[in-house]
């Protein structure tokens, strides 16, 4: 009679066991699944750490960043007949359209005399890496930062690139000087040398990375040309573009390249200043 009960038991045992065991397996199968990954990471390597986030999170108010009225006025000096109104409204600069004011804002200025008309833009474009695995933002940026140059046509300075000379004016012959009476000096004769075009190039000592492009546009009978000064430097992630047009209104009348060049480069390092760069 015993044995018989033991014997009617082995089913209800065997299918107990079979249960116990299915879920060992289960449990088996999910935590293999994450040692297997451990293992496998440990085999092939760690994975790469991400870059971190480059270092600004946002961008300052462009109508303001480093455009003190002091600056401002010598860059765009204002018609007399202005009231202080309408002065304080040139001053204050307008505001570029915006959909996302953390990666892209500008601001624009104009002023006009009977003399010229001058205008002025600055902006600012925080660039970020989607997969900071491969890239970091400041590594983007600087990917961005040379299409620029390039664009401008100006070569990559490489760890071999010699200096780049700045052009200097050739002066124009001239004829020997007239000796003056009593033995006094000579009174020079001939032309005065020609301006000096500073012309576009790499830059120096301006941020992570910057270049000038200096353009002045064709001359002609009717239209005076104007001088169009653009400074691109990189400061970590934030790419920061100026430009400064100086339209002369008399034809013949030429904007000076140096003057043009230091007055937006002065504001260029002001806004290096301003980001803490």
């Amino acid at each position: 009679m015993q044995r018989k009960a033991v014997r009617r038991a082995l089913p209800g045992i065997a299918m107990l066991t079979a249960l116990v065991a299915g879920a060992a397996g289960l449990t088996g199968c999910t935590g293999g699944s994450g040692t297997g990954g451990t293992s496998d990471s440990k085999a092939g390597g760690s994975q790469a750490t991400p870059a971190q986030p480059g270092k600004y999170r946002i961008l300052p108010a462009p109508c303001k960043a480093g455009a003190d009225s002091k600056r401002l006025k010598a860059m765009l000096p204002a018609a007399e007949s202005l009231t202080p109104e309408q002065r304080d409204q040139v001053y204050a600069g307008t505001a570029d359209a915006s959909y996302d004011g953390d990666r892209r804002v500008g601001c624009r200025w104009s002023a006009q005399t009977p003399e010229e008309t001058r205008l002025l833009s600055v902006g600012f474009e925080r660039v970020v890496s989607y997969d900071r695995a491969v890239a970091s933002d400041d590594d983007k940026a600087h990917q961005v930062y040379v299409r620029q140059l390039t664009d401008a046509k100006l070569p990559f300075p490489g760890p071999t690139a010699s200096p780049v000379p700045t052009p200097t004016a050739t002066a124009a012959p001239t004829t020997p000087a007239a000796p003056q009476p009593g033995g006094g000096s000579p009174t020079p004769a001939g032309s005065p040398s020609a301006p000096v075009e500073l012309g576009s190039r790499v830059l120096e000592g301006l941020g992570t990375e910057a270049f000038v492009e200096d353009k002045l546009s064709p001359a002609g009978a009717a239209a005076a040309q104007s001088r169009t000064v653009r400074i691109v430097f990189r400061t970590s992630n934030v790419i920061v573009t100026l430009e400064y047009s100086v339209q002369p209104a008399v034809p013949g009348t030429v904007p000076p390249s140096a003057e043009t060049q230091d007055r937006t480069r002065q504001l260029a390092q002001a806004l290096v200043e301003r980001l803490g760069g």
